[in-house]
């Protein structure tokens, strides 16, 4: 079976409202599985393939303080 986790994931959020999707990371962040850290990947990919120079500074600073 060739499953795309990817595509499988873009697909559950297309057309997500500001609630949907605040509720998916909420869920998936809550449950601590690691089953759901792929999904999570994914929405940070779009997420960071969209950003600006400027915000992947800021998203990397932040990040650089919750792990040290």
């Amino acid at each position: 079976m060739n499953l795309s986790i990817r595509k499988a994931v873009i697909a559950n959020l297309n057309n997500s409202t500001y609630d949907d999707v605040r509720k998916t990371i909420t869920d998936a962040v809550s449950t601590q599985e690691e089953k759901v850290l792929p999904g999570l990947g994914v929405i940070f990919e779009l997420y960071w393939n969209n950003c600006s120079e400027e915000e992947k500074g800021q998203v990397i600073g932040k990040i650089t303080k919750v792990v040290n």
